[in-house]
C-alpha cells in the first residue's frame, strides 16, 4: 500500500521528519519497504506545447515532433509514442537534464533527425508504470517545471507492508488514523458535501439478493448528466504516485475513493441495465460473460455474479465488471454500486480466473461493512462537476459478520506484554482509533469497530495496545522455568545424520516436494502418487513418495553445467498412499543420498557408518532386487529385522532417462522407522594413545555370499580391538572363477591401555580368516 504524506495531512495534522514518520509506521506494523521525496531527480522537465507531428523519414517507428516550451520558438524532439495530438501538453526533458534513471539527456541524431531532448512517459519519470505512451498533462503555462505542474515538489510517497490481518490500513484513512493516534494529534475523517437533483431514482433501479452469503450488503445509487472527461490535477497525480493510470473521470474518482476509504465500487451505464435491475446470485454451469478486458470467461457455479432484468450476467461481482455494461462516452446516467461481498468467496473466482485487482485484493481481506455511506458520498463530492447525484439510495442487505465485544483484563494484558500498562492508558491508545471503551473495574470492556474484522479476541485487542504502546518499550524478559530446554531423541538424531553427511563431505539439497507427472516413472518407481488439487504450477501436480526424482533432477542439472561428480543428500517427507480409514497420506521422513561417479559400496559404506553413528544394533545388507536400481548392485537396507531402506546403484535406464552419464550411488533410507528403533547413547571415551597396526585380508566368495556376511563376521571375530573395519576392493577376473569375486578388507586393531604385540595381531588375523571361511570364504592366495 502506497500513500503520500499530502493526503494523509488532509485527515491529521500529520508534521514532522520523514524518515521519523517512516519508524513509526513501521513500529505501528506497517512496515515501511521504501521512501521517496516526489519531485526529486526531475530537474529540467518542462510543459511543452506539441505544435506538429510528421513522420521520420528513414524510421517507420519514430515520428518528429516539433514543441513549443514557452518561448514561441520550434523544438524538434524525436519520440517514439503516437499517443500525443497537436494541441497537447507534455513533459520535456531539455537538454543538460538528468533523468531519473541516471540518463543525460543531450542533443542527438537519431537517423539522420536532429532531436533536442526527450518526451516523457510517466514511467520514465518515475511517476507511475504507465510505458505505453507520452504523458499528457493539464493545462499549465507553457515553459512551467514539471514538479510544479504536479504539485509534486517536497510530497513524501511510503511503500508500506500491510500484513493480511489489517484489511483497514489498505486505505489512505486507515493509515492516517493510525497515525494520528500513535502521534497523539486529532483525526477527522472525510465529511462529504453533496447536494441530491431531481426525482427519487429509487423507482428507477432495483437490487435483489438472491445469495445474502455471498453478498452482505449492496448499495446502489443513480448519477445523471454523466460527462465523461479527464480528471482534475489533483486526482490524476495521485493515482500515478500510487501506482494507477488515470482513465477518465468516473473510473478515476472510483480508484480515487477506493484508495482513500478502502471502498471499491464499480459504475453500470444505466441504459444498458436491462430494467435498472441488479440481481445478486451464483452463476450457474454454462455461463459466460465478456469482461471489461474483452475476454470472454466460463463461468463456475460458485462464482458471485451480478444480472439485469433477464437474468443475464452483466458483472463477475467484486473482481470484474461486464464490457456490456461498460461506462462509454455516451453514457449520460449511470448506476454506481457499493458492495460487501465474502472474501473466500472473491479469493476463489479471483484465483480461478486469474484475475487479480486491487479492488478484489481488498474485499478477499473484507472491507469495513459500514463504509458504503460515507464512501458514496465522497463519490459524489468528487464528481461534482461530471455528474448529478439523484436523490434516493437502494440499501439491501444479506448476512453481514457482527463487530465483536471482548472484555480485557489489565492483569492478563501486563502479564501478556511484561509491561505496566494503566486501564487509563489503555482507553488513551484504543479510542483514538475507533474502539469504544467502556470501564469495568480496572477491566475494560471493548467494542470492536466495524471496519477492524480481524480483531475478535482478547489477545488481538492486547495486540492493538502493544501496538500503539510500542514494541520498542516493551522490555524484553527471559521467561523462567523450573526445567531447561532440551532436544528431543529425534532432533538429536536428526543432527548426528546432517553431522555424518556433513563429514563425508555430502551437500544438502532442498528439492521442492512436488513433481510432474511421469517423474516418479521415470525414475523406476510407482507412479502411483497423490494429485494435488491446486498445484502451485501445473508441472508440478505430484506429490512425492521417494526422494529419488527430485535428487536425481539435481544431479541431472548439475552435470548439464559441467559439475559431473556431485554428491547430495536431503532429509525431507515422503507422502505414500492414504491408509484405509485415515484422511490424510502416509507421511514419511526419509534420508536420500546421490553420489554422482559413485558405484554401490560407496552407498554401503553411508549406510554402515549411519548405523553406527546412531548405534543400531543387528544392521545388514541384503542383495535383492529393486525397482530403479542396477539389477546386481542393489540391497536392502534391514535394522533390528525390520526393512529401513535401499542402497545400491541407479539403473542405467534411469539414468539415461534423466541424462545422466556414469554411475550413480544411491541409498534411502526411511528415518521415521529407524529414528523408532532401540539404538544406544553415545559415550565419550578417551582416544587411545597407542600406535594401531593395519592388516588387509582378502578373501574370495562366490556371488551368492553378501560382503555384508563376511563384513560382520570380521567384526564379530576381530572383537574389542577392531578399530576400524572398510571394504576398499572388489575384484573378479578368470583366474578366480565364474561365480566367484575377490573382497578385501582393510582392518585396524588397536588397544587402549597397551601397544599390541605381533603374536596377538596374528592371532586376531588367524580368527578372522577362520570367521571367514565360516561363512564360505577363502583366503585369497
Amino acid at each position: 500500500m502506497k500513500v503520500l504524506l499530502s493526503w494523509l495531512q488532509e485527515f491529521a495534522p500529520i508534521t514532522g521528519d520523514p524518515v521519523d514518520l517512516g519508524e513509526e509506521l513501521s513500529d505501528l506494523g506497517l512496515a515501511v519497504e521504501e521512501m521517496e521525496i516526489l519531485g526529486e531527480g526531475l530537474d529540467g522537465i518542462v510543459v511543452a506545447k506539441v505544435l506538429e507531428l510528421s513522420p521520420h523519414p528513414d524510421a517507420d517507428r519514430i515520428q518528429l515532433v516539433q514543441v513549443d516550451r514557452g518561448d514561441g520558438e520550434a523544438l524538434q524532439v524525436c519520440c517514439g509514442a503516437f499517443n500525443m495530438s497537436v494541441g497537447d501538453l507534455v513533459p520535456l526533458a531539455t537538454v543538460g537534464t538528468t533523468m531519473p534513471n541516471g540518463m543525460d539527456i543531450a542533443a542527438r541524431k537519431m537517423r539522420g533527425e536532429m532531436s533536442n531532448g526527450m518526451l516523457c512517459s510517466a514511467a520514465e519519470l518515475g511517476l507511475g508504470s504507465d510505458h505505453g505512451g507520452i504523458m499528457i498533462l493539464p493545462d499549465h503555462p507553457l515553459g512551467t517545471p514539471l514538479t510544479e505542474a504536479l504539485g509534486l515538489d517536497g510530497d513524501v510517497l511510503w511503500d508500506l507492508e500491510v500484513n493480511p490481518n489489517r484489511p483497514d490500513a489498505l486505505s489512505v484513512v486507515g493509515v492516517a488514523r493510525d497515525l494520528a493516534a500513535r502521534l497523539r494529534v486529532p483525526f477527522t475523517p472525510p465529511s462529504p458535501v453533496v447536494s441530491e437533483a431531481g426525482d427519487d431514482a429509487t423507482g428507477r433501479i432495483s437490487v435483489e439478493i438472491l445469495d445474502p452469503v455471498l453478498c452482505g450488503r449492496f448499495v446502489a445509487r443513480v448519477f445523471d448528466d454523466v460527462r465523461i472527461g479527464p480528471s482534475s490535477t489533483k486526482i490524476a497525480n495521485r493515482l500515478r504516485a500510487l501506482g494507477m493510470r488515470p482513465i477518465n473521470n468516473v473510473v478515476d474518482v472510483s480508484n480515487y475513493v477506493m484508495l482513500e476509504l478502502g471502498q471499491p465500487s464499480h459504475a453500470f451505464d444505466l441504459a444498458t441495465v436491462t430494467g435498472g435491475a441488479l440481481r445478486v446470485r451464483r452463476a450457474r454451469e454454462g455461463e459466460t460473460l465478456v469482461t471489461l478486458d474483452d475476454v470472454t470467461r466460463e463461468l463456475h457455479p460458485s462464482d458471485g455474479v451480478i444480472c439485469d432484468a433477464d437474468d443475464a450476467v452483466i458483472s463477475l461481482a467484486g473482481v470484474m465488471g461486464g464490457a456490456s455494461t461498460e461506462i462509454s462516452d455516451t453514457t449520460s446516467s449511470a448506476i454506481v454500486e457499493m458492495a460487501w461481498w465474502d472474501p473466500p468467496s472473491i479469493a476463489h473466482t479471483s484465483r480461478r480466473h486469474a484475475l487479480r485487482s486491487e479492488a478484489s485484493g481488498r474485499f478477499e481481506r473484507t472491507i469495513d461493512p459500514q463504509i458504503a455511506d460515507l464512501a458514496m458520498a465522497r463519490f459524489a463530492e468528487l464528481m461534482a462537476g461530471g455528474a448529478q447525484l439523484a436523490s434516493g439510495v437502494v440499501d439491501e442487505r444479506g448476512q453481514l459478520p457482527e463487530p465483536a465485544r471482548v472484555r480485557l483484563r489489565t492483569s492478563r494484558l501486563n502479564e501478556i506484554l511484561g509491561a505496566e500498562i494503566t486501564p487509563e492508558m489503555v482507553d488513551g491508545y484504543l479510542e483514538p482509533i475507533g474502539f469504544e471503551v467502556t470501564p469495568v473495574g480496572e477491566d475494560r470492556d471493548v467494542a470492536v469497530p466495524s471496519f477492524r474484522p480481524d480483531t475478535t479476541t482478547e489477545i488481538d485487542v492486547i495486540e492493538e495496545v502493544a501496538r500503539h504502546h510500542g514494541y520498542s518499550k516493551i522490555a524484553k524478559t527471559v521467561p523462567t522455568s523450573a526445567r531447561a530446554g532440551a532436544l528431543t531423541a529425534a532432533q538429536q538424531d536428526r543432527r548426528r545424520v546432517r553431522a555424518l553427511m556433513i563429514g563425508r563431505g555430502v551437500t544438502e539439497a532442498m528439492p521442492l516436494p512436488f513433481l510432474a507427472p511421469g517423474d516418479l516413472a521415470k525414475a523406476g518407481l510407482d507412479e502411483a502418487g497423490i494429485v494435488v488439487t491446486n498445484p502451485l504450477v501445473s508441472e508440478e501436480s505430484v506429490m512425492r513418495s521417494s526422494l529419488r526424482p527430485g535428487l536425481l533432477k539435481a544431479v541431472a542439472y548439475n552435470a548439464s553445467h559441467r559439475n559431473h561428480a556431485v554428491s547430495l543428500y536431503e532429509l525431507g517427507t515422503t507422502f505414500g498412499a492414504v491408509p484405509a480409514g485415515a484422511a490424510l497420506p502416509d507421511e514419511r521422513e526419509v534420508l536420500g543420498v546421490v553420489l554422482a561417479g559413485r558405484e554401490a559400496p560407496a552407498a554401503a559404506e553411508i549406510w554402515w557408518d549411519l548405523v553406527e553413528h546412531l548405534l543400531v544394533e543387528d544392521a545388514s545388507l541384503e542383495n535383492a532386487s529393486v525397482p530403479g536400481l542396477h539389477a546386481t548392485r542393489a540391497a536392502r537396507l534391514n535394522a533390528a529385522g525390520t526393512e529401513v531402506g535401499v542402497a545400491g546403484e541407479i539403473a542405467p535406464d534411469v539414468l539415461e532417462a534423466f541424462e545422466i552419464t556414469g554411475r550413480v550411488a544411491w541409498i534411502e533410507v526411511d528415518l521415521t522407522v529407524l529414528f523408532g528403533l532401540p539404538h544406544g547413547e553415545h559415550q565419550l571415551e578417551p582416544f587411545s594413545r597407542y600406535p594401531s597396526s593395519d592388516i588387509d585380508l582378502a578373501f574370495v566368495v562366490g556371488d551368492d555370499v553378501p560382503a555384508a556376511a563376511l563384513r560382520s563376521a570380521l567384526r564379530d571375530a576381530a572383537g574389542e580391538l577392531l578399530a576400524g573395519l572398510e571394504l576398499f576392493d572388489v575384484h573378479r577376473s578368470e583366474r578366480l572363477g565364474e561365480g566367484l569375486r575377490s573382497l578385501a578388507f582393510r582392518m585396524r586393531f588397536q588397544a587402549d591401555d597397551r601397544t599390541l604385540t605381533d603374536d596377538e595381531v596374528a592371532a586376531v588375523r588367524d580368527r578372522c580368516i577362520a570367521a571367514g571361511e565360516a561363512v564360505g570364504a577363502r583366503l585369497r592366495d
